[in-house]
Formats: structure tokens, sequence, C-alpha cells
């Protein structure tokens, strides 16, 4: 599976972002999908994830009532809505694809190149 993540960029707090990625190369719906992001100096963190068929999904605690995952599997595509950025969730998000189990940081079977979010004060 490759995945390819957009829609990063320089917000200013309080703003909204909607992060894509796009899979090819295998069956999408047969994958859990999961975002996951990287602040320098700091370990890679679970941000949300989603099940194969969109009716199960987790989120970090940081990032609940603000953001919201989701899946298109007729377009091979997940999302990440992103609202009421703050300073904090400047990282670099990466998208993730697992085919057994739920995406994790050290445990996930395909990972996009990530797209770099900054959030300024």
């Amino acid at each position: 599976v490759q995945l390819v993540e957009s829609g990063g960029g320089l917000v200013q707090a309080g703003a909204s972002l909607r992060l894509s990625c796009a899979a090819s190369g295998r069956t999408f719906s047969n994958y859990a999908m999961g975002w996951f992001r990287q602040a320098p100096g700091k370990e890679r963190e679970s941000v949300a994830t989603i099940n194969r068929s969109g009716g199960g999904t987790y989120y970090a605690d940081s990032v609940k009532d603000r953001f919201t995952i989701s899946r298109d599997n007729a377009k091979n595509t997940v999302y990440l809505q992103m609202n009421s950025l703050k300073p904090e969730d400047t990282a670099v998000y990466y998208c993730a694809a697992s085919l057994l189990t739920t995406p994790a940081p050290g445990r996930a079977d395909y990972w996009g190149q990530g797209t770099q979010v900054t959030v300024s004060s």
C-alpha cells in the first residue's frame, strides 16, 4: 500500500485544516487506518485511528472534540479534520495502515511520508 498525505500547512491558532491520505496498491477497505504525529525532539504519538468500515474510532485525549477522523472507502482516502488548532499541534503528521491490528506508533504495515502542520500563536 502506498500512502500519500496532503493538506498540511502553516496556520494561526484557532484555524482549521483537513489532512488527506490517499492510498493505492491494495484493497483499502481491508486496512484499519490511523493518523500519527511527531514533533521535534518527541516520539511519534497516536492522534486518531479508524477501523475498516469507519464505524469505530479512537482519539488521543489531546485532540478529542477538536479532530475528526473519517474515511471514504470508495475514494481510498482517510481524512483528519482538525479544528481549533493549537501551537502544540505543530508536528509532522503521518498516516498509517494496518491489516490485522489497529495501527500504533510502533506497529503498522505501511506509513506515508508525512505532512507538516505548523500552528502559530
